[in-house]
């Protein structure tokens, strides 16, 4: 995935809308968590076993994905907004991840 790419696609989208004066980092944090919490609804009560079995219900999954997808698209946004090199980040993030949960031996 080229995410300076879809960051672009994402700009230019905000753009011909006249969306740029809502999308302070404020703002885009806030409709991420909206879209987080539409996307636990879809897993909301469900037991382990059932929240697995959604992967399989098309119709369900399709639901997950579009709210899956609109967490991210926010997120990207957001690092667009902050100046944030996202792919950098989750590289380092994952390298202290690394270090504060070594392997099993």
């Amino acid at each position: 995935m080229d995410l300076a790419a879809l960051q672009q696609q994402l700009r230019d989208f905000v753009q011909a809308r006249d969306w740029s004066r809502y999308h302070t980092p404020k703002n885009l944090v806030m409709a991420m968590s909206v879209e987080m919490a539409e996307l636990v609804e879809h897993f909301q009560w469900l037991t382990p076993e059932e929240s697995q079995a959604l992967a399989s219900d098309d119709a369900r999954r399709d639901l997950v994905e579009q709210e899956m997808a609109d967490v991210m698209l926010y997120m990207l946004q957001l690092a667009d907004v902050m100046q944030v090199d996202i792919e950098a980040a989750i590289q380092r993030k994952l390298v202290l991840n690394a270090q504060k949960h070594p392997p099993l031996p």
